[in-house]
Formats: C-alpha cells, sequence, structure tokens
C-alpha cells in the first residue's frame, strides 16, 4: 500500500528535518513506519472497537484504539495545518466545532437507523465526506473513517465488507467528494455494502 503525502511544512509531530512522524517505537525510517503502522492498526482493527455514543469522543476514542502502538498523540486532535494534493483540511482551531457540528446531525447514529439502502447511503457518503474534510488527526484519518462507518453501518443495520475495498478506485472518490461531487464515493460505499 502507498501513502500520499501529505503537503510540505515545518511539522512538529514529525522529527527534526525529516517528515517522518514521532512514534512510540522511535521508527526513523519512513517506509519501515509505514509498514508498521499499517501492521498494527490492522490488528488493532480486529479486536472490537470502542463502544460509544457515535459522537466525537467516540471517533477520538477509535482512532486511539486503532494508533495507540504507534502514536502518543492517538485520538487527539492535530494541531497544525494540512493538506494532501493541494486539498487543505479544516484549520485546527476549527477542528472541534466542526466535529461538533458534524456528529450532532448524528443523534446518537439514530440519523441512520431505520432507512432504506439508498437513504443511508446518501447519508452515510454526505458524512464520510465531511469527515474527511475535516481530516481531525494528524495521520490515520482513512482507517479510522473506515472504522467507524464500519460502526455506523453495523449499529443501522447496512453492514460493510471493507476487505473487499479497491483503494484505486476508492482514493479518487474521497478526492471528489472534498471537491463536492459525492456520486464517485456513493458508487464505492454501494459496493462494498453487504
Amino acid at each position: 500500500m502507498s501513502f500520499e503525502a501529505y503537503d510540505a511544512f515545518e511539522d512538529p509531530y514529525a522529527y527534526p528535518g525529516t517528515t517522518v512522524l514521532k512514534n512510540l517505537l522511535n521508527i526513523r525510517d519512513k517506509g519501515d513506519l509505514e509498514a508498521f503502522e499499517v501492521e498494527i492498526s490492522t490488528l488493532r482493527s480486529e479486536e472490537p472497537l470502542p463502544e460509544g455514543s457515535f459522537d466525537p469522543a467516540h471517533y477520538c476514542s477509535v482512532h486511539r484504539h486503532l494508533f495507540q502502538d504507534v502514536y502518543e498523540w492517538a485520538g487527539r486532535y492535530r494541531t497544525v495545518r494540512t493538506s494532501k494534493g493541494g486539498n487543505a483540511f479544516c484549520y485546527p482551531e476549527n477542528i472541534p466545532a466542526q466535529m461538533e457540528g458534524l456528529f450532532s446531525e448524528l443523534h446518537r447514529g439514530e440519523v441512520f437507523r431505520n432507512r432504506d439502502r439508498d437513504l443511508f447511503l446518501s447519508k452515510i457518503t454526505r458524512f464520510l465526506g465531511e469527515l474527511n474534510a475535516i481530516h481531525p488527526f494528524r495521520e490515520g484519518n482513512g482507517r479510522s473513517q473506515l472504522a467507524f462507518v464500519g460502526l455506523l453501518g453495523a449499529a443501522s443495520g447496512h453492514p460493510f465488507d471493507f476487505q473487499t475495498l479497491n483503494r484505486e478506485a476508492f482514493m479518487p472518490a474521497m478526492i471528489a467528494s472534498y471537491h463536492g461531487n459525492q456520486q464517485p464515493l456513493r458508487v464505492e460505499l454501494q459496493k462494498l455494502l453487504l
């Protein structure tokens, strides 16, 4: 799996003079860190994910669960501005308010329950696109997003099979949603519904 690099800036999360994120094992090679991060977060994702009220604290607990073995700051909002491919994510000073606003629409996950497949897909696509644009963590947003969407789907009677996710199609769909076109993301999510 290849990671798309974040746009360059002086990053207090990284070891000085590098783009390698400071980590609990003091891994200094970017490739080694990415491999470890994928391996351990995958193992953690196979464990039961934290239960909660489908609120920002619950989302943070999912990120913390997945990345607790890698980053000291797992589960905490980033404090730096970030972007990928020239697309800026939510400024850190706005993350708490944006997360509260987005998650308040969930009504503890109730907004997805008792919905037919099409309405569920519309709502979950919009939610995932908005959550991705906020990008509240310095790293691990994508895996946390999918894990949380998986929890929402299971709780709503619309489970996903993320084992069949096609990254080559999913990543461009996420980028399109960032630019306001949610249709490709909806198509990709529909393929993953059981």
